[in-house]
């Protein structure tokens, strides 16, 4: 249970700040209003690191955040098959929670804003140039450099002392991480490398009742789900390999 606890809030937590920082960037009449790409990708960096001291401080010590890593881990036998109900269900779960807090943070913005693909893009990730096969390469990219990164983090040791150079500072290493994979991989498909993260806000901006949202983009749903699992299991069969 406090896996599951701990994966919601902290997935919960990543979302609100994450795509509270693509509000507050998107939609009309918000102080922080075409803040630009720069904002956006430190604000998620921001949103990953309290999301894994969230998810830490409420019982899952290996705050996972996203469905994708926890593949990772089932591979490299860092999580049972049981245990996989446990972050799943605590990580969709939490971030659908997150969208409609988000959806209730900045309520009277929504009527102000015309653009049903920014409404939409406060939830969800879209590809910059709609193609299948390029945009899934792209989300596969992204969570395998997600991955791989985040085990090079907590693996690496110093020759000295023996001791990971993650700890203590290991969440803030990971937002690093995030941040720099949002810089550099983000512009193709605005990297969702997370299918919670992408799917559970999603369907809150299907259910909620946003004044002039248009439509869900399902068509395009299927891929950053499938891309990040996809990628999370290749890096886990990786690292799995070599480590």
């Amino acid at each position: 249970m406090n896996i599951f606890l701990g994966e919601l809030l902290g997935t919960m937590m990543l979302i609100i700040l994450g795509d509270g920082v693509v509000a507050g960037v998107l939609l009309n009449k918000s102080k922080a209003q075409n803040s630009g790409w720069i904002v956006i990708t430190t604000g998620w960096a921001f949103a990953v690191m309290v999301g894994v001291f969230t998810a830490q401080a409420f019982g899952s010590a290996g705050a996972h955040i996203n469905p994708a890593v926890t593949v990772a881990f089932l591979i490299t036998g860092g999580v049972t098959a049981d245990q996989l109900p446990l972050y799943w269900g605590g990580q969709f779960l939490g971030a659908f929670l997150g969208g409609v807090i988000v959806w209730l943070q900045y309520l009277p913005h929504w009527a102000e804003t015309e653009s049903q693909g920014f409404k939409l893009a406060v939830f969800c990730t879209g590809p910059a140039i709609r193609n299948v096969g390029t945009n899934l390469v792209s989300e596969i990219i992204g969570t395998a450099v997600l991955v791989l990164g985040v085990a090079a983090i907590f693996q690496v040791a110093t020759p000295v002392t023996g001791i990971s150079i993650a700890t203590g500072v290991g969440p803030f290493l990971v937002a690093a991480l995030v941040w720099g994979i949002g810089l550099s991989l983000g512009g193709p498909t605005g990297y969702a490398i997370n299918p919670a993260r992408d799917l559970g806000p999603r369907i809150a901006h299907a259910v909620l009742p946003i004044a002039g949202k248009g439509n869900s983009d399902w068509g395009y749903s299927w891929i950053p789900v499938v891309g990040p699992v996809v990628g999370g299991a290749l890096a886990g069969a990786l690292i799995a390999f070599v480590l």
